[in-house]
């Protein structure tokens, strides 16, 4: 043995036997952690080196990660601590049992980083992966981590007490009620993530509304503490994670997969300027592209509707079936919708009345654009309705609106000149 060699070559020397014997000892510590040293500094400067420009030459995301995620590095870390174990316990292994101790504690301790290291590396392949089915893997990881970590402080406190795990876990039980009340936060976390993640309710990307927090944005970061959300103003709002379970919020994401984005917009009419057309309107409304082939067909239908029911239509305009600017207008708006490439044409497509209100009589557009992206989506739906308003003047139709300042002076104007006159 190493050991005992030094010792021999000490005695030879003239040292006295003890004092040879702890020289020995001293010597021998030092050798050994030389040794555990130079076996590291080997690793790490050809080993390492080797390993990383293997990876360089594959195709294979994997390992690149690992590398970058200093994986190999944090394992190859264990080698030199196991030397050092093993040289103490076979040259003495009755003696150093503290520092064996700590020496198998730091085993631990890095046996745990880098298994840490490869599950970070999990999530970050995971989330660079294109996948549209990805699921929110963080708080998961995470709370892995999380209990790793506990069970690896077990361990070591086991080890340097030299004490059986068990009872250790024995008395983390008696101490639950403490546990749980300094570490709700994180339990509560740690039980939404896995509810956020087995219901797929909400994935980095997400774009999701949470008023209460005022949050409304995408989705940047999901850990087991907090949920991370980039405002479109920007900002940066932090939502717990057990809040999405507790409280509402709305997932844009069915939009974002779906394969339009809904436009629903009424435009108030006012019911003052809805009529019967006569036949000067309807000339007018033939002269319109998109209009001509439903004018004609839709009278040729009524015409053959009143001369069938034998209708006097010179009584009385209510009598028989007649044409209205709005209905024609609402035809039109049909038209116009269909005939605009911006347009899903797949998805639900209406032109309807809502309940008339004070305000007016409420004509609402629900179609769905094609084109999702937020800016390309707003020039969509101003465009429709930049031409809707001015359209309208076309039907004889007025749109409803509040009086404002110039509606008064026009009124007060009025009102003196019927004065003088």
């Amino acid at each position: 043995m190493l050991k005992t060699k030094i010792e021999e070559m000490l005695i030879a020397l003239g040292v006295g036997q003890q004092i040879a014997d702890e020289m020995a000892v001293v010597a021998f510590m030092v050798l050994v952690v030389a040794g555990a040293f130079l076996v590291y500094w080997l690793l790490r400067n050809y080993l390492l080196k080797i390993i990383h420009k293997l990876t360089l030459k594959t195709s294979n995301q994997w390992d690149d990660a690992l590398m970058e995620s200093g994986v190999f590095h944090r394992f190859m870390r264990l080698i030199p601590l196991t030397f050092i174990l093993l040289c103490i316990d076979r040259a003495m292994p009755g003696h150093f049992i503290l520092v064996k101790r700590l020496v198998f504690a730091l085993i631990i301790l890095t046996g745990t980083r880098a298994i840490e290291a490869f599950l970070n590396t999990i999530v970050q392949v995971y989330q660079q992966s294109k996948s549209l089915q990805r699921k929110p893997i963080r708080p998961l990881i995470q709370s892995l981590i999380i209990v790793l970590y506990l069970f690896a402080a077990i361990f070591i406190i086991s080890v340097l007490l030299n004490k059986s795990p068990w009872n250790l876990f024995g008395l983390l039980g008696g101490l639950t009620a403490v546990t749980m009340l300094v570490f709700k936060d994180t339990i509560l976390g740690f039980v939404a993530g896995i509810q956020l993640s087995a219901n797929d309710m909400v994935h980095e990307g997400d774009w999701i509304e949470m008023p209460k927090y005022g949050a409304d944005g995408d989705v940047i970061e999901v850990t087991v503490n907090t949920v991370k959300v980039r405002n479109w103003d920007k900002t940066i709002s932090t939502i717990p994670t057990y809040a999405l379970i507790s409280d509402s919020f709305k997932n844009w994401r069915g939009m974002s997969e779906s394969g339009g984005r809904r436009i629903k917009r009424s435009i108030c009419i006012d019911m003052n300027t809805v009529r019967f057309t006569d036949e000067a309107m309807l000339k007018d409304f033939r002269k319109m592209e998109l209009l001509k082939d439903y004018v004609d067909q839709r009278q040729e239908e009524i015409n053959s509707a009143n001369q069938e029911r034998k209708i006097d239509l010179s009584a009385t305009v209510v009598n028989g079936r007649r044409q209205t600017n709005l209905g024609i207008f609402r035809a039109y708006l049909v038209e116009y919708l269909h005939s605009n490439p911006k347009i899903h044409k797949g998805m639900t497509f209406l032109v309807r009345h809502l309940q008339p209100t004070a305000q007016g009589l409420p004509v609402e557009i629900y179609v769905f654009s094609s084109d999702k992206v937020w800016a390309n989506y707003e020039a969509i739906q101003a465009d429709i309705f930049d031409h809707i308003l001015a359209a309208l003047p076309e039907f004889d139709l007025r749109v409803f609106q509040q009086p404002s300042g110039s509606d008064i002076s026009a009124l007060a104007v009025s009102d003196i000149a019927s004065l003088k006159t």
